[in-house]
């Protein structure tokens, strides 16, 4: 059987919000079979729970967030994608800020704490949400699909017309039958141009960014002494967010993913899409090893090899 999986302890750390600056605790405890993740303001009196859904999501500008009660929390997908990329089902996520930390821009911080804090299967069947038709969103010359696949296969191209992004690859697709989220994506960082940070400042934006937590470029290069993580890592990180986005359905996905020039807005439209329309989807279990099919057995191993 295929298990639903928490934490096996309680995690910490501390940051800053990328969009906002301010300073964000954050504390990751474990979770009761099919709780999901639920994310808890904590600074508020009394303190706000706000499921994962998508139909919470929020201010899809840079970043997705959730809302409830006219409260929010920024920035949760980057954490969404840890939690997707090593199964972990059900989990409660305290912060005491508007925002998630951004800690380096990628998602391999979260990663970190979650397999510090140990990864624990727990007494219940794993429910995944199978993609049983093909649906699309389409927005002028950008476009999201989810197809059916007995696996989770990502897809995804961008275009920038930017040198030090045309000179990368601009098109990735990832299989996680045979691929591993915590090497091949995990580590992909956000990215921004110089030209954009006083615009996006007197908009309220990333006033948290900087060199530690984004790759910035100027016109015409990478300005980070250390350069790039991966050789394709802008279009990675493009995947790292949709693996987020997606998660916010509550339910790992047996589908495959295929974008261009997508982000965040779209990604959640085509969940809406796709749950709007009942003969699209189902969800289902796999009980017994024999019926699970081999990329769904690979992808959530009992004891995987994360790294």
């Amino acid at each position: 059987m295929i298990r639903q999986r928490t934490l096996k302890s309680v995690v910490k750390a501390t940051g800053v919000g990328l969009h906002g600056g301010r300073k964000v605790t954050l504390v990751l405890r474990p979770a009761a079979p099919d709780t999901g993740v639920v994310f808890h303001r904590v600074d508020l009196d009394p303190p706000l729970a706000l499921p994962a859904d998508p139909y919470a999501v929020c201010d899809t500008r840079m970043c997705s967030g959730l809302e409830k009660d006219g409260h929010k929390v920024g920035t949760v997908e980057h954490l969404m994608s840890a939690l997707a990329g090593l199964g972990i089902d059900n989990l409660h996520v305290d912060v005491d800020a508007p925002e998630m930390p951004i800690l380096d821009g990628s998602s391999a911080p979260f990663v970190f704490l979650l397999q510090s804090a140990g990864i624990e299967e727990q007494p219940a069947a794993k429910k995944f949400l199978r993609v049983r038709k093909t649906v699309e969103y389409v927005e002028g010359d950008k476009w999201v699909r989810l197809e059916p696949y007995d696996g989770f296969r990502l897809s995804f191209s961008i275009v920038f017309n930017h040198p030090a992004i045309d000179s990368t690859s601009t098109q990735v697709t990832i299989d996680f039958a045979e691929q591993s989220y915590v090497r091949d994506v995990a580590r992909a960082r956000t990215f921004g141009f110089m030209q954009d940070v006083e615009f996006m400042r007197a908009n309220g934006l990333a006033l948290g960014g900087s060199l530690e937590n984004a790759i910035v470029m100027d016109e015409y290069r990478v300005l980070n002494a250390e350069g790039l993580r991966y050789a394709d890592e802008f279009v990675k990180h493009k995947v790292l967010d949709a693996i987020g986005d997606l998660y916010l359905c509550g339910h790992p996905l047996l589908a495959a993913y295929s974008a261009h020039k997508a982000g965040h807005a779209l990604n959640n439209q085509i969940l809406r899409v796709l749950l709007e329309d009942r003969e699209a989807w189902e969800i289902v279990s796999f009980d017994q090893n024999e019926a699970t099919p081999p990329a769904v057995a690979h992808q959530f191993a009992p004891f995987p090899a994360f790294a």
